[in-house]
Order: C-alpha cells, then structure tokens, then sequence
C-alpha cells in the first residue's frame, strides 16, 4: 500500500519554523500570532523594565542616602567600628567577588548583545550590504578593506548621533539628585527612573558605538587565506578532522528546525560520516575529532541519545571525539514554535547544560582537564570535577527545581574551557570554549560572548606551555567573512559580540594557533590579526536528501619558522540519496 503522501518526505508543518523555505517576514507574522504575550510581558519585565528602573533609580537613591543617612551613619563611627565595617566589606568581595563580577560582566554583555551590537551591527551591516553591491566588481581587495573600515565607522557616527538624540529627549525628565521625599512619589519615581535609564544607556550607546567602530576600522581586516603550507618541519603534523552544526533529530525521519525539507531528514548523514572517517582513520590514524557545537537540533535528550547511539558503533573514533556547545543545543526553547519563550525563572535552559555537560562528562570527561583559576595552572579532569555534582544533576533532571540549580550555575561557568593538553613541551593542545550568549527565546537564540573569566583561563593554560600549539575551538564566527551576501540577513546578528576584543586578545598567540568555529554552516578559511581562522561547513543543513554534502580534514603542521600552518584540506564527500 502507497500511501498519496509519503510521510518520510514530511510536509509543510516540517517547515514552520525553516529560514531556507519561509522569508523572515512571513516568521514573524508567524511569530506574532504565536507568541504568549503573559510570558512576552513578564520576560520584558523581568529583563528589562526592572533592571531599567534600578539603573535608573541608582543615582537617587544613592544622592538620598548621602545626604540623609551617611551622616548618621558614620557619626557614630571611631576607632574600632570602621575597620570592622571594612573587614565585613572585604569579607563579601573575597567570597562572592567572583560571583558578582560574572553577574556584571553578563549584564554588560547583555546590554550590549540587546542594544550596542544589533543596532551597531545592523546599520554596519546594512552600509556594507549597499555599498559592496554598488562596488565595480574589479575592486581590489585592499579597496574592499578599506571599504569596510569606512563602514565602521560610519555606522559608528550613525548609531553615536541617534543616542545623542535619545539622550537629549529623554533629558528633560531625568532627575540625578533627589532625598528621601522623591523616593516616596510613586507616581513620578517610575518615570524619572526610566528616564534616567534611558540617558544612562543612550550614552553608553553614544560611546560604545564610537569605540566599536574605532576598533573595527582600526583592526586588521579579515582576509582569505592565500596560500597553503606546502610541507612540514620536523616532522610535526596533526590531523583534525573538522565538522560541525550536524543539529541531531530525535526521530528516524525528522527534519531540522532551520532548513526544513531544504535540508536532509533524518541522521544517516552522520553516521556516513562517521563510517568514513573511520575507514580513513585505520589508513591514517585522526588525532582528534572536533566538533564544534550545535550538536543537536534543540538540545533534546532524544537528539543526545541519538548522537551518542551514533558514536557506539565507532568505538576507536569516539575515543578521539570532542564537542561544546552551540546555540541549538542550549538556547533554543521549541523546535516547532520560535515564538515560545523561556522565563528567567524557568528550569529548561538549566535542563539544556545539563544535558550538554552529562554527554561532555561520558564523551571526554576523564581526557579534558578544567583550568584553576585560583591556583593558577591546568587542573582536575572534567570529571573530577562533575563527580561531587552527580547526584544533584540527576536530581534536578529529575524533578527540575530551582533551587537545586545553585550549585550548577557555578559548575557551568567553572567547567568551560575546556582543555587538552599537549603531549609535549611542544605539542599541540586543543582548547574547548562556550561562546553562547545567554537566550531565552528561539527566534533570537545566536548571539554570542567570550566571557573574560575564559579569556583568562586561556592565558593561564598557554602561559603554562609556552611552546605549545593550539586549537581554539568555538561555535560563533568571530568576524565576518569578507565576502558579499546575497541577503543582509545572512550578515546580521550571529558572530561574537565581542569579536574583535577576543581577536586583539588572542593575536599574543598567532603564530601558534588555530581558531576552527561553526554556526554559518559554510565553510571558510582565513585570517584576521594574523590569526588563521578556519569555519567547517554543515554536513547536514545546506542540501536536500539528494545533493551531496562534505566537511574536511584539517592538516595542521609546524613550518620551518616554528609557526602553525595549515595543509591543503582533505575533502569528505557525504553522498546524498538517490
């Protein structure tokens, strides 16, 4: 019996939420009539209008209490209470100093990931997209570069002269000293505070934006790799095989969020690969498999299963496999529905690094060591580290409760970068990192940050081998590619947002590492700074069942100057169906 659809094929439903076969437009009109607007109302609250209204209550509040209680504070204050009063201070920075500062640095981060970068980036974006097109194709590359710098900074100029306009509106409003009687008007303090906030933040856009384009105009531009390393120095070579964005499904014939039936269905795209790297890996052994995030489609605990159910008939790979964490599989809420969103207060996202961790901890967990920060140097295993944690994680997969989440957060922040060491003084060491900005809604899940507590790890561990080699492994892109899109959504919202800060930060490392990424499912191999940077395309995402995919193998080698280089790539084709 044939039936007149065949469900293995899917059908429309399978495309709700696909950017390959709906326009964004046609999304967020599906979005808009999707969308809870309770959990939409809540989420801003929570995210915004709240931390908006303590920004802008901060100066007074604080003027209020100089002038009203200061005094009587510090009154009564001689000889031994000061000092106590300073030990209770010093006491608090010593134990949650560290804790604070991420919770700073997150809100920074957060600020700049909703207003600086995608106002920033898509008038950036926008004024490249206009201007590349409008560009004589005979263009040199140096013209193309400088093309970009003046973009950089016009863009800056924009976004600067739009704040000033904000800020002077808001202006009038705005009140910076008040006493306690101002604290006590409930109809006015709501509209001072966010005035207030809105003239704090508007100038933190005015600044940033100038210094952004600073930093963009001023940096190296990203540039195409011209030429490959043709032979090795004393013998030091390694073989990475690269892939990446390989979005697991939990059914047998289930298709991908972003591609829909753009993209194959199901999994046996991986398992090809996998039979083909290991056929390759007997003639000529892989020293490892990196694969570097959005590992599955939605962080699904079927989608994990699978991936690991892939890895066991591959015993001698799995061995040699490494992953972190993309967007898919920790910021995205429901495959089916981008408007879905999560509250802060929900446990899923929780969920979803459990999830992330407990398939790290069986994969690699007793070959990556974690960095100490306190002491200074590389430390225990990955799990070592999770083991006084175990019974907790199961416990709160189990019941999902908030409060046993606590002691998570720490472990997820501790744990990341991950790190394997080199085999020698010289040898090379791959360096696992989590690029994801925090997300609680699909539709705006691929932002991405390098925290500076990781830029610190990674300092600490290369310090500690200072003629090491290495990989740094990451999902986001840190720049764009130098090259034309076909669409400016291609272009906007997706690298690091602080790229260009976590280039300048690795340059003291070019001459000895290699950046591998994902995230734009294309592949791309390049430099920025001086620093190679290779991105693997997605074996699964950019072709239907029956077009051919491919993903490669990365031959690192040491050239007779001592710097890393890399070999031509070995290209693996992944057959599609006929």
């Amino acid at each position: 019996m044939r039936p007149v659809i065949d469900p293995r094929r899917g059908d429309v439903e399978d495309d709700a939420s696909s950017t390959k076969r709906r326009s964004l437009l046609s999304l967020a009109g599906s979005l808009l009539a999707e969308i809870s607007f309770p959990k939409l109302v809540l989420a801003w609250m929570l995210l915004l209008v709240v931390p908006a209204l303590v920004l802008g209550l901060g100066p007074i509040v604080a003027s209020a209490w100089v002038s009203k209680v200061w005094g009587k504070i510090t009154a009564p204050l001689i000889g031994f209470w000061p000092l106590l009063l300073l030990a209770v201070v010093i006491a608090l920075a010593w134990f949650w100093g560290g804790a604070l500062f991420r919770m700073v640095e997150s809100s920074f981060w957060s600020l700049n990931s909703l207003v600086v970068e995608p106002v920033y980036a898509i008038c950036r974006e926008g004024l490249r997209h206009l201007a590349e097109r409008l560009l004589p194709s005979q263009a040199t590359k140096v013209q193309r570069s400088m093309l970009r710098a003046a973009t950089a900074v016009a863009a800056g100029l924009t976004v600067c002269g739009l704040a000033v306009l904000a800020l002077m509106f808001a202006w009038s409003s705005s009140r910076w000293m008040g006493d306690m009687s101002d604290l006590m008007s409930l109809q006015r303090l709501p509209i001072v505070a966010l005035a207030n906030s809105v003239v704090l933040v508007a100038a933190y856009l005015a600044a940033a934006a100038l210094v952004w384009a600073i930093a963009d105009a001023t940096m190296a531009q990203p540039r195409d790799l011209e030429e490959f390393h043709s032979c090795a120095h004393e013998g030091r070579v390694w073989r990475i095989a690269h892939l990446s964005d390989i979005h697991m499904v939990g059914e047998r014939y289930g298709f991908r969020i972003e591609s829909g039936r753009s993209g194959p269905r199901g999994n046996e795209r991986l398992q090809q690969a996998l039979a083909q790297l290991d056929v390759l890996d007997a003639k000529e052994p892989l020293d490892a498999i990196v694969i570097t995030g959005d590992v599955t489609d939605a962080g699904r605990s079927a989608e994990w299963a699978e991936f690991l159910e892939a890895l066991v008939s591959h015993p001698r790979l799995a061995e040699r496999v490494l992953v972190l964490p993309g967007n898919h599989d920790l910021n995205i809420v429901d495959r089916g529905n981008p408007a879905r969103l999560d509250l802060p207060t929900s446990p899923n996202r929780r969920l979803r690094q459990i999830r992330v961790l407990s398939a790290m901890g069986a994969l690699q967990g007793k070959r990556v060591r974690v960095v100490d920060l306190a002491r200074g140097c590389l430390g225990e295993s990955l799990a070592e580290t999770m083991e006084p944690h175990l019974a907790e994680m199961a416990k709160f997969a189990d019941a999902g409760r908030p409060r046993l989440s606590k002691a998570l957060t720490e472990l997820w922040t501790h744990v990341f970068p991950m790190v394997i060491p080199p085999n020698g003084d010289d040898g090379l060491g791959i360096i696992l990192l989590n690029s994801n900005a925090d997300a609680h809604f699909s539709f705006t899940n691929a932002l991405g940050m390098i925290s500076a507590e990781q830029v610190r790890r990674i300092e600490i561990v290369t310090a500690e081998y200072p003629r090491a080699y290495w990989v740094v492994a990451l999902h986001h892109h840190l720049v764009e590619y130098p090259r034309a899109a076909k669409a400016l959504s291609e272009r906007i919202g997706t690298a690091l947002i602080n790229g260009h800060w976590f280039v300048r930060r690795l340059k003291p490392l070019a001459d000895r590492t290699v950046v591998m990424h994902g995230h734009r499912h294309i592949d791309w191999i390049g430099e920025c700074a001086g620093l190679l940077i290779v991105s693997a395309p997605s074996p699964v995402m950019e072709a239907t069942d029956d077009l051919s995919t491919y993903f490669y193998i990365q031959t690192l080698a040491v050239g007779a100057e001592g710097r890393l280089r890399l070999q031509t790539p070995q290209r693996i084709i992944v057959d599609g169906q006929h």
